[in-house]
């Protein structure tokens, strides 16, 4: 059994598959069509392109008949509900339209009635749907899948693999990570968390034989004004950028929850936050503003085994 990997980018991030077969031949062609699932993914929910699911359901915002929906697309809205409920609101993904107020690059703060004007269209409970028609009442209403898409794809594709007869390897989409199965001899993979303040170097590692392990950060986009950081994981219910944790790591059964789950514990801020984690015995671990490291997911040096 050999060790083949592959690279390649999606969803505006370096990826890579690790796969073990027999041979490269099997490998690439596993790998391929899971990375054709990751690619089908991105183009499907892409609020980027005029032709994604995203683009057609905020073209019909304000139309009171609404937009028919497929099958997959309804199973995400389920899990986006199940996340609005479970985090009292704040995981909503009809929040991206406060990017229209958040221009990270511009490094300047909006006016408070740019985000007020802007609160009004926000409220996955504004919603009106059933499992084959959505509604999106209000004109200029938006969802945006982006906040959990990609680990959702992560799952599909080591799902892929695995009904393909993989038994060992993982699936790496940009830092967020689904385990296949463990190293042949039974052995963990070593996994890096990135150090939010220090790109180049993990924070720590991890051991991780199955499930999946996602990052939420106030570093991948974000602009420091006045000596303060803003980041672009923004409050739905003030329109305000996260401020009290640099970064949470999750472990979960699927990625999809660990990346949810991380993005909600940074909107609940640092005490909130893990204790959340805790209650629903979620393995973590967060770095505060103090690059202070903390959590209950047990991580070794980078040395250790």
């Amino acid at each position: 059994m050999e060790l083949f990997t592959f690279p390649f980018k999606a969803m505006g991030s370096p990826c890579e598959l690790r796969l073990y077969a027999n041979d490269k031949k099997t490998a690439s062609q596993i790998a391929n069509d899971a990375i054709a699932e990751v690619n089908r993914l991105e183009i499907k929910y892409s609020r980027y392109r005029n032709d994604s699911v995203t683009t057609k359901i905020n073209n019909s915002a304000g139309n009171k008949n609404g937009i028919k929906i497929d099958t997959e697309t309804a199973l995400l809205l389920n899990y986006a509900q199940v996340g609005y409920e479970q985090s009292a609101g704040l995981f909503d993904i009809t929040s991206g339209i406060l990017r229209k107020a958040w221009d990270f690059r511009s490094n300047k703060i909006p006016e408070q009635q740019e985000i007020e004007a802007l609160l009004p269209l926000i409220g996955w409970n504004k919603l009106i749907w059933n499992p084959s028609i959505l509604c999106l009442p209000l004109q200029g209403m938006e969802l945006d899948f982006g906040g959990y898409v990609k680990e959702y794809a992560a799952d599909v594709a080591a799902n892929f693999c695995i009904l393909a007869g993989i038994q060992g390897g993982l699936v790496n989409l940009g830092g967020d990570i689904c385990i296949i199965g463990p190293h042949p001899d039974g052995s963990p993979w070593k996994v890096g968390i990135r150090h939010p303040r220090n790109p180049s170097m993990p924070m720590s590692f991890v051991m991780l034989s199955k499930g999946g392990l996602a990052s939420s950060g106030d570093y991948e986009r974000f602009m420091m004004v006045d000596g303060i950081r803003y980041a672009h994981i923004l409050n739905p219910h003030t329109g305000m950028p996260v401020n009290t944790l640099a970064s949470t790591s999750v472990c979960a059964e699927q990625c999809v929850v660990a990346g949810t789950s991380s993005t909600i514990a940074m909107l609940k801020g640092e005490q909130q936050g893990a204790a959340w984690l805790e209650e629903l015995g979620l393995p973590y671990l967060c770095m505060n503003q103090n690059e202070e490291v903390f959590g209950t997911l047990k991580h070794v040096s980078s040395s250790e085994e």
